[in-house]
């Protein structure tokens, strides 16, 4: 069984990953594997360039086939914001500094669109995939997106981040439909991670035995 290093410890996200990797028999593994540890830098602008970052970094400490991704939401209202600093919104004196949870995250983001109406709190979850060889040359890089509104309130008890107040485009209007409310095979057809996934699984398989 060949294996593949997941650029990730977020265990929600490794779940999504094993869900439509491991039928094909492939052993996921982990930075938590590995010593030194991983601790990339997520500095570039775009989400090609720090997937590319991260899958290249981990390959190369792996001495392995690595995976990794670079996602986020971004909000029509907001300039695209908050874009490749998703999971880092916040931090700043005013709204707590390093360390915000998810919950504080999605609660900043909810105050700042407290005065756009619904037809305008348009956003897109984007995701950027990055497979890397052992000395770090990039194999396949593939982008998808998830269009969708945003919720005045988070719906919903699954998923993780900001998935609790989006609502993807195929349900729009419906409060009881956020990502965080929807079963794992339906959110795998409609998110941004599950476009992009199915589209690097019909190359996984050449990867794999090269």
């Amino acid at each position: 069984m060949r294996e593949l290093w997941i650029g990730t410890n977020n265990p929600k996200k490794r779940v999504e990953l094993e869900r439509l990797l491991c039928p094909l028999g492939i052993s996921l593994r982990t930075p938590a594997d590995l010593v030194p540890p991983y601790e990339p830098v997520e500095d570039q602008p775009t989400f090609a360039g720090n997937a590319r970052q991260k899958a290249s970094l981990l390959a190369r400490l792996a001495h392995g086939l690595a995976l990794a991704d670079d996602s986020g939401l971004c909000v029509d209202a907001l300039g695209g914001r908050p874009r490749v600093r998703s999971a880092r919104y916040g931090r700043s004196a005013r709204y707590g500094g390093e360390g915000l949870t998810d919950r504080q995250r999605l609660e900043r983001l909810l105050a700042e669109l407290a005065h756009v109406p619904g037809p305008d709190r348009t956003a897109r979850f984007t995701c950027s995939l990055c497979v890397c060889e052992p000395d770090g040359q990039v194999r396949a890089a593939i982008e998808d997106h998830c269009e969708g509104t945003l919720l005045r309130a988070p719906a919903g008890t699954g998923g993780f981040g900001y998935d609790p107040i989006f609502v993807p485009a195929e349900f729009a209007g419906d409060p009881t439909k956020s990502f965080a409310c929807l079963d794992a095979a339906t959110k795998d057809r409609l998110s941004h991670r599950g476009k992009a996934l199915r589209r690097l699984l019909a190359r996984l398989p050449e990867l794999l035995r090269s």
